[in-house]
């Protein structure tokens, strides 16, 4: 079973060298596409030479940060073109581990679509200030109740695809980037009657670099929940025959 890691990457270079040698540390048969923004930094160019050492290191270059939802859909693009059977997304900060990596692998063998749940039994952030924490468990909440999808973690950002609901993934118009991002792949997957299965992760912040995070992602979520319980409402009322 072919399994990808799919890293977005925008100024990471305090952190690209530990991310990729932990993970390459794992597993001969894992590959990794790390998609790069044009970082300023350096951090594609790093990357382009490791990947002369390092076969299962791929990068792909975009021309500008183009966003984070952008980003995954490219990689699904080329997980489903080269016929990889598991595909991960990962961070490039480390607050994801690559050694829970074996623990994904397991545990999507018994579901289609595995999230990497900060929330699953109660919480499991560390260094967050309470401000951000506070933010991140009641948009989860507010996620969950919108669009009636019973997964804990809406808005997280580790997981672990099977290559079928990548391919539904990609005939659905997402739009969305960051915290909606990931609250739509959830969505999408439960509403096509896959396996979703949480499994518990401790999110470590972040120690080198910069987030991402704006305001703009905050507002964003909020109101896609909305859409998506619109969509969720449609498709109910046509599978009952309501026009």
């Amino acid at each position: 079973m072919r399994t990808l890691v799919i890293i977005p990457t925008y100024n990471e270079m305090e952190n690209i060298s530990s991310v990729l040698s932990r993970v390459l540390s794992i597993k001969d048969d894992i590959d990794i596409l790390v998609i790069d923004d044009n970082s300023a930094d350096g951090t594609g160019e790093y990357v382009r030479e490791l990947s002369r050492k390092e076969r299962q290191v791929k990068l792909h270059t975009r021309p500008a940060k183009l966003g984070l939802g952008t980003a995954y859909i490219e990689g699904f693009r080329y997980a489903v073109r080269e016929e990889y059977d598991y595909i991960f997304e990962m961070d490039a900060d480390l607050s994801h581990n690559p050694d829970d990596i074996p623990r994904f692998l397991e545990t999507i063998k018994n579901a289609d679509l595995v999230v990497g749940s900060r929330y699953f039994d109660g919480v499991s952030i560390v260094n967050w200030p309470i401000s951000r924490l506070l933010l991140s468990y009641f948009a989860n909440m507010y996620a969950r109740i919108v669009t009636g999808v019973p997964v804990k973690d809406m808005t997280s950002g580790y997981k672990c695809y099977r290559k079928k609901v990548v391919e539904m993934l990609l005939k659905e118009k997402i739009v969305s980037d960051g915290y909606s991002f990931q609250i739509e792949t959830v969505f999408w997957a439960y509403r096509n009657n896959f396996k979703v299965k949480e499994l518990p992760i401790i999110f470590i912040d972040r120690v080198e670099g910069s987030s991402k995070m704006s305001k703009r992602i905050v507002w964003e979520a909020f109101w896609v929940v909305w859409r998506l319980r619109f969509v969720g409402m449609m498709q109910k009322a046509r599978k009952v025959g309501i026009r």
